[in-house]
């Protein structure tokens, strides 16, 4: 007779939610303080922990290192049998284990601070010798394990992971880390490969929403309303683009008392606006749009016929996100 393990399950990842609130609620200045360290580092940061934590550490080095805080993984053995000379004075170093009374752990810590390095811990031992010897210390400890017999890490490594990703989600902030960073050291990446393509490949050629720069403002409204992307092409009478009326231009007009549909769109359009052309890459349009704060772009030939239109989520290989109906 087969057994519904679904309750079971549920029961466990219950338990690791509650690991992870339990967590979320621990944060306070010692984060901030954890924040301000690491993004200080002038080395790298030095993650070091055995077992289960060992292999947290080793997915946070690689988290950091791909998203601009150079990182690598020490093995506290290794460590004491050669391995400390990769640290230099200038480094951080993140120290993990759950109950802090981890013996191998500990006793690399006093050389890495006489070699000048800060340490951060993440540990549920506060009153721990890991804690004493820590220059800021993290509160990760959790209520219980999802093993049933509350021996087997799980919602304690779960929590640690998450708490290391925090981290590492503030210093991308902090030194503002942006995706074409991302792409130089993912260049092997999906993201690095799209971001690497001309924006020709990825525009939208179909269905450009477009209207009549000499007609009244409801047609082009209307067109708006239509191609669902925020903004519409307006064209002269010779196809060529000379400007867009976005969402933001509507709303404007309509906050200026300037709305009325036999109005030319000429009076309300955008007629100074950003394009991009064929053969740029994607990475490149997408530092402009990042920089103008623009979802959406047209694409233009070099007499300025309409080619295609880009989306800000086209760029990073999100799906085409419709504004309206």
């Amino acid at each position: 007779m087969k057994k519904d393990w679904l309750p079971r399950a549920k029961e466990a990842l219950d338990v690791e939610i509650e690991g992870l609130m339990a967590v979320r609620g621990h944060l306070g200045p010692s984060f901030n303080a954890a924040v301000e360290l690491l993004a200080a580092c002038t080395g790298r940061v030095v993650f070091s922990g055995v077992g289960k934590s060992g292999l947290v550490g080793r997915k946070l080095a690689a988290t950091f290192s791909s998203t601009g805080t150079p990182s690598f993984f020490l093995h506290p053995v290794e460590g004491q049998h050669g391995d400390l000379g990769s640290i230099r004075a200038g480094d951080v170093a993140v120290a993990i284990s759950n109950s802090g009374c981890t013996d191998e752990l500990n006793a690399i810590l006093p050389v890495l601070r006489s070699l000048g390095v800060k340490i951060v811990c993440m540990t549920g031992g506060l009153n721990s010798p890991l804690a004493a010897l820590s220059d800021v210390v993290l509160n990760a400890g959790v209520p219980r394990e999802a093993c049933p017999f509350n021996l087997a890490p799980t919602s304690s490594t779960t929590a640690v992971l998450a708490l290391g990703d925090a981290l590492a989600v503030c210093l991308i902030d902090y030194k503002a880390f942006t995706e074409k960073d991302f792409q130089r050291v993912h260049p092997g990446g999906s993201l690095g490969q799209r971001l690497r393509e001309p924006v020709g490949a990825l525009m939208h050629r179909e269905s450009i929403p477009t209207a009549s720069a000499g007609n009244g403002l409801m047609a082009a409204v209307e067109a708006l309303n239509r191609g669902g992307l925020g903004t519409v092409l307006l064209l002269d009478g010779e196809g060529r683009a000379a400007g867009i009326l976005t969402d933001g231009d509507l709303r404007r007009a309509l906050c200026a008392g300037n709305y009325r549909p036999e109005t030319r769109v000429a009076e309300v359009m955008t007629a100074s606006f950003r394009y991009a052309e064929p053969g740029q890459s994607a990475a490149e349009v997408l530092d402009v749009m990042e920089a103008r704060s623009i979802t959406v772009l047209p694409v233009l030939d070099a007499g300025r016929r309409p080619l295609g239109i880009i989306h800000l989520h086209d760029l990073l290989g999100k799906g085409k996100i419709k504004f309206n109906g």
